[in-house]
């Protein structure tokens, strides 16, 4: 998993690709288990979007506010699997 993770890192923080920053540094965000959705599913945000920014910026500061603002985990998720597609095809991975 720690290269997967590394990977997902690598594409740098979706909110802020999202609003026209590419290449924000980012942490991993492991989408919530109560959410159906798994510890093996991941995000890339950064730390301000993750858990250092307000209310609605941050993931950690208030997830409705964040989803409001920016999407669901699961769209988030969505892209970046999409994301990871095209990264994995472009070094020759599946």
């Amino acid at each position: 998993m720690e290269a997967e993770e590394d990977l997902v890192a690598s594409l740098g923080c979706i909110v802020c690709k999202n609003n026209g920053f590419v290449g924000t540094p980012a942490t991993i965000h492991h989408l919530r288990a109560g959410s159906g959705m798994g510890r093996g599913r991941m995000i890339p945000l950064c730390y301000y979007h993750h858990q250092t920014g307000p209310h609605g910026e941050s993931f950690h500061q208030g997830r409705k506010s964040f989803e409001a603002n920016h999407g669901t985990e699961e769209e988030l998720w969505l892209q970046t699997q999409k994301l990871l597609e095209a990264r994995k095809a472009a070094i020759g991975e599946e």
